[in-house]
C-alpha cells in the first residue's frame, strides 16, 4: 500500500502560497505549517494574518506561529518526524534542531539562480542589476544563508520592461513547478545536489525604503531599473524643487541626449515627462501625487503645472 509522504511547510508571504497548494495537491500529508505571527497592516494597523496562514486555515492544516524557533521544540508532544520540510520565504532562521528534525532535512525554494543573489531580496536585486535571466533554486538547507547544495534549478528570462511584482508572480508559479519536479528524487533519496561555488556568490540584502529615492545624477538606464525593481514596493520616489513628491510607477529611457543638468525637465507632453539624468533622459509615464490615484503623465500634466520646476536628488 502506498504511504503518502509527510511534508511539513514553513512560509509566510503570497510567494509561498502556490507551493503549499502544490504540496497538498500531490496527496502528501502536511503535519505542520509554520508561518510568522500576525502583523499590523494597512492604515488602521490591524493585525493581519499572512497569506500562508489564511491558506492553511482554509485547508484545515495544523498551524503554528512562533515568534522565534530558538525555544520551540519540533518534537514536542511526541510529534512524529516528517519526511521533509519545505521552506519558502518563511522569514525566520531555522535552528539546527529544526533543520535536522525531518528525516530528509529541509528544502528551501529560493527565487534566484544560486549562488547569485543569496539573501532576502533576490527578485528586486536581479532587476536592479539589469540581469537578463533569473529563476528558482531547490536547495538543501544548511546553517548558512542560502549556502546549501542545489537539487534542481528552473530558469527564466527577465523581460526588459518587467517589474519586480510581475517577476515575483512568475517565479512563484515556477517555484511550485520546480518543487513538484524535485519531490520524487528527494523523497526516494536519489537526488544528488550540487554544491554551490561560493566564489560566485552575490548577496541580496533586504530592500530599504530609502533606496526608492531617485538620484538624477545616475544614468537613465539605472533609474529605469530602479523604477521597475521597486514596483510594487516601496515604489520609486522623485522630489520637485518646489517640494512636491511623486511616486513613479512606470518609466522608460527616453530617446534623447540632453545637455541640461540632471533633474531638469526637458520635455513634458502626452508621451511622458522627460527628465535629464547623469547619462541620457528618463521618461516618466505613470506616477502618483500625494493622496491621489496613480495616473499617466498626460493626466498629471492636465491637472498640475511643471512650469519653472525641476527634479532634485
Amino acid at each position: 500500500m502506498h504511504v503518502p509522504a509527510r511534508i511539513a511547510f514553513a512560509g509566510t508571504p503570497e510567494f509561498a502560497v502556490r507551493t503549499l497548494r502544490a504540496i497538498v495537491a500531490t496527496g502528501a500529508v502536511v503535519p505542520l505549517v509554520l508561518t510568522q505571527p500576525d502583523r499590523p497592516a494597512g492604515r488602521g494597523r490591524r493585525l493581519t494574518a499572512s497569506p500562508i496562514k489564511e491558506l492553511a486555515v482554509g485547508l484545515g492544516l495544523p498551524l503554528e506561529q512562533p515568534q522565534t524557533l530558538r525555544e520551540a521544540d519540533p518534537s514536542r508532544d511526541g510529534r512524529e518526524r516528517p519526511d521533509l520540510m519545505v521552506v519558502v520565504a518563511y522569514g525566520l532562521l531555522l535552528p539546527r534542531k529544526w533543520l535536522e528534525w525531518p528525516r530528509l532535512g529541509c528544502i528551501n525554494l529560493h527565487a534566484s539562480l544560486l549562488p547569485r543573489w543569496r539573501g532576502a531580496a533576490p527578485i528586486q536585486r536581479a532587476v536592479l542589476a539589469g540581469d537578463t535571466t533569473t529563476g528558482v533554486s531547490v536547495m538543501q538547507m544548511d546553517a548558512g544563508l542560502d549556502t546549501g547544495a542545489v537539487h534542481l534549478v528552473r530558469s527564466t528570462a527577465i523581460d526588459a520592461h518587467e517589474t519586480a511584482g510581475a517577476l515575483h508572480d512568475r517565479l512563484a508559479a515556477l517555484a511550485a513547478d520546480a518543487l513538484v519536479a524535485a519531490l520524487p528524487p528527494l523523497l526516494s533519496g536519489t537526488s544528488l545536489p550540487v554544491p554551490q561555488r561560493g566564489e560566485l556568490a552575490t548577496t541580496a540584502p533586504k530592500i530599504a525604503k530609502s533606496e526608492a529615492q531617485l538620484d538624477w545624477r545616475e544614468p537613465a538606464v539605472q533609474l529605469e531599473r530602479q523604477v521597475r525593481a521597486f514596483n510594487p514596493w516601496p515604489v520609486a520616489e522623485a522630489r520637485l524643487s518646489d517640494g512636491r513628491r511623486l511616486r513613479i510607477f512606470e518609466a522608460a529611457v527616453a530617446d534623447a541626449e540632453p545637455t541640461a543638468a540632471p533633474g531638469t525637465i526637458v520635455a513634458a507632453n502626452r508621451a511622458g515627462i522627460d527628465v535629464a539624468t547623469g547619462e541620457g533622459a528618463l521618461r516618466l509615464r505613470r506616477l502618483q501625487p500625494p493622496s491621489a490615484r496613480v495616473m499617466d503623465a498626460e493626466a498629471y500634466l492636465a491637472a498640475h503645472s511643471l512650469a519653472g520646476a525641476a527634479f532634485v536628488s
